[in-house]
């Protein structure tokens, strides 16, 4: 999550975002990068208080600069800086690291309570997806069962990405931040081949 200034702006658009669909955020971890919005004196404690008044679960902060106050005595969440996964890889400094991959296959079900986030491309899921499970795709996602957890699509800004299942009845649909969640779906669909795509601001569900 990347709140910007006018904050006050801002925080109302995600008041609004959850009144439509407060499944979006239930439950979930929140990592918020304040890359977008100079300290200036703020209170960091203050600020992401705000945020969790808005029942948002969060997990860390990063992108923050020195001028937010209050960092040294911060203890939750954790403050995470600029750091990234550490793989165990060492690359010397004169070669580039190898090209990410540009697609994952799944081959196994993604069950109820896992989440399956891959921010490079597509994922592919062999089998079906549980409810109580997510898939975040910074590209496209391909399931060739059911389709009854949350799909992410587009995570990176990818409004060109879509959502492809054998058997439509999910929790929550979304691309590109634009989503649906299960009571906004056409009852006609649900239980058959379908795909989601982007239409400007609109998320559209078809058949497949």
């Amino acid at each position: 999550m990347a709140p910007e200034d006018p904050i006050d702006q801002w925080l109302a658009a995600l008041h609004e975002q959850r009144a439509r669909a407060p499944s979006f955020f239930a439950s979930r971890p929140v990592v918020v990068d304040l890359a977008a919005m100079p300290g200036e004196g703020r209170d960091l404690t203050r600020f992401v208080e705000s945020l969790e008044d808005q029942d948002l679960r969060i997990i860390g902060v990063e992108g923050y600069d020195d001028g937010w106050t209050n960092i040294n005595a911060w203890g939750r969440p954790p403050l995470l800086g600029s750091a990234r996964l550490d793989t165990g890889v060492i690359v010397p400094e004169d070669a580039p690291p190898p090209p990410p991959p540009g697609s994952l296959i799944v081959r196994e079900p993604v069950r109820s309570g896992q989440t399956l986030v891959f921010e490079h491309g597509d994922i592919t899921v062999l089998g079906f997806v549980s409810s109580g499970a997510e898939i975040i795709a910074g590209g496209s996602i391909h399931v060739y069962g059911p389709l009854r957890g949350r799909a992410i699509a587009g995570f990176n800004g990818r409004p060109d990405a879509r959502i492809f299942c054998r058997k439509l009845d999910p929790e929550l649909l979304a691309i590109d931040g634009i989503y649906k969640a299960a009571e906004d779906l056409d009852p006609g669909l649900r239980h058959k081949p379908a795909q989601a795509w982007l239409e400007g601001e609109s998320l559209k569900i078809g058949p497949l």
